[in-house]
């Protein structure tokens, strides 16, 4: 699919740091229309599964047909999103937006493309509210749907409004909310109408406290 991404293997044996998925233990599964159903929260126990972060994603999605799809290693060269450039920093980013970007590596399907938005777009890969929404691309498996109307499931975030997913919603999470007031949409968009402001304020307060 790219050129420039030559170290695929390399990417797809890099194992991320272990941490714990914040995906919803009951909303965790994306269709693929030529791989079937996606799990994104149970890689490992979980240890290993998809974490979605304010500025990038890293961990494992399990396919029953397909195997493993990386999402990151999260520890992007630069500490703040994969560049992309080559396999060895590669994996999906988080735009301010709120839409994704970058590629994911399955080890059998080869590159997934999340940056899907300038093709399609409204119905590009993204964070929407809570949960993800829209569609990424492999060129040998297909679309990928992270928000399936036809049968209601979809891949949403625990405790949405733990931004640094520590398992607390407390000051550390206000103050990103804080630095991304105005922000076009993104994690901090809790109730995803395209704006960080005052309604998402009012609900990471709601949630303060231990995640459930």
């Amino acid at each position: 699919m790219r050129s420039v991404l030559i170290l695929g293997a390399a990417f797809a044996i890099t194992s991320p740091a272990l941490a714990q998925s914040n995906i919803s233990p009951t909303n965790k599964h994306a269709w693929g229309e030529n791989i079937g159903w996606t799990n994104w929260r149970d890689g490992n126990g979980g240890t290993q599964g998809a974490v979605i972060g304010i500025r990038f994603a890293s961990g494992f999605i399990w396919s029953e047909n397909v195997g493993w799809i990386n999402l990151g290693d999260g520890t992007p060269v630069n500490g703040t999103n994969y560049s992309n450039a080559n396999g060895a920093d590669s994996g999906v980013n988080v735009l301010p937006s709120g839409f994704l970007s970058g590629f994911a590596w399955g080890e059998n399907i080869g590159w997934v493309n999340f940056g899907t938005q300038p093709s399609i777009g409204a119905n590009g890969a993204r964070v929407d509210g809570g949960r993800l929404a829209g569609f990424a691309w492999s060129e040998n498996a297909g679309w990928i749907n992270l928000d399936s109307a036809v049968s209601g499931k979809f891949v949403g975030l625990n405790c949405a409004a733990d931004f640094n997913n520590d398992g607390v919603v407390n000051g550390a999470d206000l103050a990103t909310l804080l630095a991304n007031w105005l922000a076009p949409g993104g994690l901090p968009d809790l109730n995803g109408d395209g704006v960080v402001n005052g309604a998402d304020l009012a609900q990471l307060l709601a949630n303060w406290g231990v995640c459930p």
